[in-house]
């Protein structure tokens, strides 16, 4: 411990080696505790509050350790972050050698041979797909790791991006012509050779489960699991402990086979006549559902009567597919790689269709896009699968995060993970919140539930966007509220005369929107769900973040409503044990957006009379930080005016 006192204090190594570093107690109490779980094999659940440096807390010991580290972080973006900012800053400040090594879901890197092969057809359902597709072939002749993310100037969303890359169930694996320059096998090979090994928590338990993506080699080999941001865990692993059967699945396997049969079993046509069967019963087991996209437990299925056979006839077409495939497999390797994926949806179809697992209750519900279907079917809890993860060898669990307990209470999260014995700790944020911030909570408001609370929502925030000169984020918990939010707060826009730039969620890509706020400078950005966590916005351009309503899960949710329903069976309490831990959770996470650095100041703005007027606020109240509370608008006047210019962040003692 003492040398981590020394690297982490005012003149150690950290400060040396990081401009702008400064001391904190908090990263030291936290990195401490890391150690200790590191040493003892423990696992450790570990909040820190924004500001702490909790990715340097647990990068420096777990440096230390000499063992090899696996980290998840919660997305992508995070990830990259994490491996081209924050870890070479550890090894600057220790001077370590260690060989780290970054490692992606397979969907993130080239595939030579299906950008070989979809450049040759040339068949493509979008007008620049084929402009597209060029640029991504020159940028995998020049590239050396093949990852989407260092391809300059082509959008990680280009819709193109599907022609140059594979899946689980399309890679032809050691059978693949390119298998020896294979972008995603030399990054597994990197992965399995470095000490250290950033990936994210799909990837995670993707290959937890599936074992298909190089993770399930690195896990048994190593000393320490780092899973930052874990408020995340439980969500992601029931996607992945759960199943889901897509209609786009079905399409893409329909379609590979009535190629495969013209160009290599052109001498059996019963093959592109099943594959065409098989297309025609998949968009017929869509249009037996109502256009408009739903989500409804099976249960509830009872009044849509043509579904169940629309089931039973695709089950027939995709099991004569199957048959065929069989025969032909043998013949090549992509009609092998077909018949296996036949089989592998079958599987699936079938499990769905068979019912619930008693061992492991699980919710069947159907999910429709305009023009897709999904099966899903969702484990009610992931306790028992995360859990036995967690004793199956001699090794440190870090789960870490800004928001990981209510109030100090860890029990929401570890019921959830299944987690019996570990230490855990929770660090205050070091900021000054009651001199940086506003928490205001608007009088007047109707329910949240009633016709007119966006527009409500909508005109107690102009008056705030007024005083601030817009620098704003609103935060929806719908998208249907964010979409009539768009036209009140345009129309009020121009009736105002105002010119702050209104970017919404879904004009373009996450990270376009979030530059052009910041460049502006007085941007107002609306956004929902995507826009809660994982934002870093750090300076004046972010001095407001209004929040419509408390961020309780939809109880008509068909996963929500099964977890619900089977705690009250089990005689619990689903209200305080699981809907208000959860909202708790992710109102900390929506309200972590407006303070990100010691000289920020703002208003967080929370529409929600609940959170002042019902018994349980008090909770939701004492989970968000310390800021100046108020119910005034005159407060938040003095707030913005009190370095006498409403243009800047300002600190205020008003009261």
């Amino acid at each position: 411990m003492s040398d981590l006192k020394a690297l982490f204090s005012a003149d150690g190594p950290c400060a040396a080696a990081m401009p702008g570093w400064r001391a904190r107690p908090q990263q030291l109490t936290m990195a401490e505790a890391v150690g200790r779980a590191i040493a003892s094999n423990g696992v450790l659940l570990a909040e820190a509050g924004t500001g702490t440096g909790k990715t340097l807390a647990y990068l420096i010991p777990a440096l230390l350790s000499g063992g090899k580290v696996v980290i998840s972080t919660g997305t992508k973006a995070l990830q990259d972050q994490l491996f081209h900012r924050d870890l070479p800053a550890a090894r600057r400040a220790l001077k370590s050698p260690v060989k780290v090594a970054l490692l992606k879901g397979r969907a993130n890197y080239v595939c030579q041979h299906h950008l070989e092969r979809n450049l040759a057809d040339g068949r493509y359902t979008q007008r620049d797909d084929a402009a597209w597709l060029h640029k991504i072939a020159r940028f995998a002749e020049t590239t050396t790791s093949g990852d989407r993310a260092e391809a300059e100037g082509i959008p990680e969303d280009a819709h193109a991006w599907h022609y140059a890359v594979s899946s689980r169930d399309t890679c032809l694996g050691s059978e693949c012509a390119h298998f020896k320059e294979c972008f995603v096998m030399r990054a597994r090979k990197a992965a399995l050779e470095a000490e250290v090994v950033v990936v994210n928590h799909h990837l995670f338990f993707a290959d937890l489960w599936l074992k298909d993506e190089g993770v399930a080699e690195l896990l048994p080999a190593c000393n320490t699991v780092i899973l930052d941001e874990a408020h995340q865990l439980a969500e992601t692993a029931a996607q992945f402990f759960g199943q889901t059967l897509s209609t786009a699945q079905l399409l893409d396997l329909a379609g590979d086979t009535k190629r495969l049969a013209a160009v290599k079993a052109g001498d059996f046509p019963a093959l592109r006549r099943a594959a065409e069967d098989l297309s025609r019963a998949t968009r017929d087991a869509r249009l037996a559902f109502p256009q408009n996209p739903i989500k409804a437990p099976i249960a509830e299925l009872g009044r849509y009567d043509k579904w169940p056979d629309a089931l039973e006839t695709l089950s027939a077409s995709l099991a004569e597919a199957a048959r065929l495939l069989e025969t032909q497999a043998e013949r090549d390797a992509e009609l092998k790689n077909c018949f296996e994926r036949a089989q592998a949806v079958q599987a699936l179809l079938a499990s769905w269709q068979s019912g619930d697992d008693a061992g492991e209750p699980r919710v069947r519900w159907v999910e429709t896009t305009l023009s897709s279907l999904l099966l899903h079917a969702t484990p009610l809890s992931v306790g028992s699968q995360f859990g036995n993860k967690l004793g199956e060898r001699a090794q440190a669990w870090i789960l870490t995060s800004a928001t990981l307990s209510v109030g100090g209470d860890f029990g929401h999260l570890k019921t959830r993970l299944g987690i019996g014995e570990a230490e855990t700790l929770s660090v205050d944020s070091p900021f000054d919140y009651p001199r940086q911030g506003v928490l205001y909570v608007p009088q007047g408001l109707p329910e949240p539930n009633t016709s007119a609370f966006t527009e409500a929502v909508v005109d107690a925030a102009l008056p705030v966007l007024e005083i601030s000169r817009g620098r704003a984020f609103i935060l929806f918990t719908s998208l249907r509220a964010l979409d009539r939010a768009r036209a009140l707060i345009e129309a009020a826009f121009r009736f105002r005369g105002w010119d702050y730039p209104l970017l919404v969620q879904g004009d373009a890509p996450k990270n376009e929107l979030l530059a052009r706020f910041q460049q502006a400078g007085n941007a107002v950005l609306l956004g929902s769900q995507s826009f809660w966590e994982g934002v870093d916005v750090p300076g004046e351009a972010l001095s407001v973040v209004v929040i419509d309503k408390l961020p309780f899960q939809p109880p008509d949710d068909p996963v929500v409503a099964a977890r619900i329903a089977q705690l009250e069976k089990q005689g619990g309490k689903p209200f305080m044990d699981y809907q208000l831990p959860h909202a708790a959770i992710t109102l900390k996470q929506g309200a972590g957006r407006l303070i990100r650095t010691e000289t920020d100041r703002g208003v967080l703005m929370i529409c929600d009379t609940r959170l002042a007027d019902k018994p349980y606020g008090r909770l939701l109240l004492n989970a968000l930080p310390p800021m100046t509370r108020t119910r005034k608008l005159e407060v938040v006047g003095r707030f913005f005016a009190a370095q006498g210019s409403v243009c800047t962040k300002a600190s205020t003692s008003a009261a």
